[in-house]
């Protein structure tokens, strides 16, 4: 059977179709989105915090460390209850406790309280990123969901950016708790549709197989790795750029934070676009080749960059011409990766979805740690960074075995 023609059938036996299944999948999206947002909202409070508390900055920056901490505890709880718990009950579940972790928020007047609420409130928030793809997987057959995921990731590539502008407005007009109060009461009432509605998300039994699920047999998975990883690499490598930009234009490039914005809004519209695209071109060339060239194009877009950033006239308006290739080339294998991936764990895209998440994490954190000491030397060491970043996953798109149809790794003459 062809490529072309298994993308028409169905992964897993959906409870749910047409309008249904799209008003389906803007619910998971909504919860998802919401949970993302619990850093941006909240970061234009931030540096009003010392004073609000009576507290000094370090302590007043734990609000948005232990977010951070707790999402990752998150993930890997999340990916193993799955399996015992099913994932709309999980969904639902995660996304209560963070509406009403959300609200407790606003009663407290310690900031040590708050933190620790924070902890607990990203650990539930992580729910949604983990139980998302496999419930969308669900919805839709294999082409549907490669789309879904694809928009998906492209209204999560907005949240970094319209967050902040609405928290700041909240802020202004309603104090620091407006935002969590906003997120509680959405997130409560997303509970309640669901509620009411207990058919709207898919229900579908967890696989079991004859051998026990664990982290660890999805990673020595080779085919796993090839697209999980790799998908972590070009993904991370980008957030490393995005987060150290700002600083290497404005200290190394004598710009100005309006050449950053213009340079991210471009990518993000480029990856947005590519994101939606790409379904169209699995359907004409099928997975491996789009996941390839969007591989290729991602490191051909860090390689141009390093090139600039060495020979280049060092002006941070020309980085909206070179960006963006980047971002071309992530959105273009985002979504068939991300369910490539899914795909070779039989089941298991729980784990799988906590792992790829948990591996971006690391590498944006460890390596924007890394690359800190070195922003004096401008845009050169930043982009060759991000070329050791991204070139291992070609390598592992090379190296490692292609998921089949079938099941099974594809064999190498």
């Amino acid at each position: 059977m062809s490529e072309q023609h298994t993308l028409h059938h169905k992964t897993e036996g959906p409870e749910t179709g047409g309008s249904q299944a799209i008003v389906a999948f803007l619910t998971i999206v909504a919860g998802t989105v919401l949970g993302l947002a619990g850093i941006d909202l909240v970061l234009p409070s931030v540096p009003a915090m010392p004073q609000i508390f009576a507290t000094d900055t370090a302590t007043a920056q734990l609000v948005l460390a232990t977010y951070v901490a707790g999402m990752s505890l998150g993930l890997l709880m999340f990916g193993a209850l799955a399996s015992h718990f099913g994932r709309r009950r999980l969904f639902i579940g995660s996304l209560a406790v963070f509406g009403v972790l959300s609200l407790l928020a606003v009663m407290t007047d310690d900031i040590h309280t708050l933190n620790v609420i924070r902890f607990f409130q990203g650990a539930a928030a992580s729910g949604g990123a983990v139980l998302a793809p496999g419930l969308i997987r669900a919805l839709f057959s294999d082409l549907g969901a490669i789309r879904a995921v694809s928009a998906m990731g492209s209204i999560e590539s907005l949240v970094p950016g319209l967050a902040p502008i609405a928290g700041a407005w909240l802020f202004d007009a309603y104090g620091w708790e407006a935002s969590f109060k906003i997120t509680g009461v959405l997130v409560l009432a997303i509970c309640a549709l669901v509620l009411i509605k207990p058919s709207l998300l898919p229900h579908i039994g967890q696989k079991r197989s004859g051998t026990p699920s664990s982290y660890w047999r999805v990673m020595k998975n080779r085919a796993f790795i090839r697209y999980g990883l790799s998908h972590a690499l070009i993904l991370g490598g980008l957030l490393v750029f995005v987060f150290s930009t700002p600083a290497v234009v404005i200290e190394t490039m004598d710009g100005v934070i309006e050449d950053f914005i213009r340079m991210q809004f471009v990518g993000v519209c480029l990856f947005i676009v590519s994101a939606n695209i790409n379904g169209s071109l699995v359907k004409r060339f099928g997975n491996e080749p789009v996941i390839m060239a969007g591989t290729v194009l991602s490191l051909v877009g860090c390689v141009g960059l390093f090139a600039y950033g060495l020979f280049g006239p060092n002006d941070p308006y020309n980085l909206v011409y070179l960006f963006w290739v980047l971002n071309l080339g992530h959105g273009i294998r985002s979504g068939p990766g991300f369910v490539r991936a899914l795909q070779t764990t039989h089941g298991e895209d729980d784990r799988a979805s906590a792992l790829i998440i948990l591996a971006t994490m690391l590498i944006a954190a460890v390596g924007t740690a890394v690359v800190a000491p070195f922003i004096k030397f401008g845009l050169a060491a930043l982009t060759f960074a991000l070329v050791l970043i991204v070139l291992p996953a070609l390598v592992l798109m090379v190296v490692f075995p292609p998921f089949t149809e079938g099941g099974q790794p594809a064999q190498k003459n």
